[in-house]
């Protein structure tokens, strides 16, 4: 009953600059992330109300030669029926799916992928998140299946599929020395039903409104 999201977010997508004007003029031609090591899974991600967060992103990718130009385009959210690893009972739903996944892997004879780190992150933050996105669009294929299968026997079924998951994540070094704070610390969603992208934006600057105020006043 509560895991649907009924408000809108603000959400900040890190890219290239020809890409941001692309879903300006093109909404509906959005690119999924398909990539193995993904944190929550396959689609489209979003740093929740964290537009510096997703510039860095996209400088971090420009000094690796992936992004030309850096840029980030806004998203109205509403997240509808969301997989939140921040609420109890979803992680008890990535844990029962990793357990079953464990047996299907040993019936398969296959090792399980593993979370690795990079050569080029200090703080051994484990960016290449294999193990979690397995696991994660394991469970998706779980619910969907079940779905499938409940609704040709008995025309319905009590599971639903994710249209959104969200997780937050510490990363990078402490803020000041001896802090529980991490300097990259964010909230990340990623959106698997287009649908609940209700429009992108251009992010605007803001203003001194103090000055506008005096100036209006003189």
């Amino acid at each position: 009953m509560y895991g649907i999201k009924p408000n809108l977010i603000i959400g900040f997508h890190g890219c290239d600059a020809e890409v941001c004007q692309s879903l300006l003029n093109y909404p509906d031609k959005i690119k999924i992330s398909g990539e193995p090591y993904d944190w929550l899974g396959h689609g489209m991600y979003f740093w929740e109300n964290n537009h510096d967060r997703a510039f860095q992103w996209a400088l971090d990718k420009q000094k690796l030669g992936i992004i030309k130009t850096p840029a980030v385009i806004g998203a109205v959210l509403q997240l509808g029926y969301c997989c939140d690893f921040m609420d109890t009972r979803y992680i008890e739903f990535i844990r029962t799916a990793y357990q079953l996944m464990v047996e299907y892997y040993k019936v398969l004879g296959k090792e399980l992928p593993k979370n690795k780190d990079t050569k080029r992150d200090p703080y051994k933050d484990k960016l290449l998140r294999e193990l979690d996105c397995t696991a994660i669009e394991f469970m998706h294929a779980e619910i969907l299946r079940q779905v499938q299968k409940d609704i040709a026997e008995k025309g319905h079924s009590q599971y639903k599929i994710f249209d959104s998951v969200r997780g937050v994540f510490t990363e990078g070094g402490p803020a000041f020395e001896g802090a529980g704070i991490f300097e990259k610390s964010h909230i990340q969603i990623f959106i698997r039903n287009p649908n609940c992208i209700q429009g992108f934006f251009l992010p605007r600057k803001e203003v001194n409104f103090l000055g506008l105020l005096e100036g209006a006043s003189r």
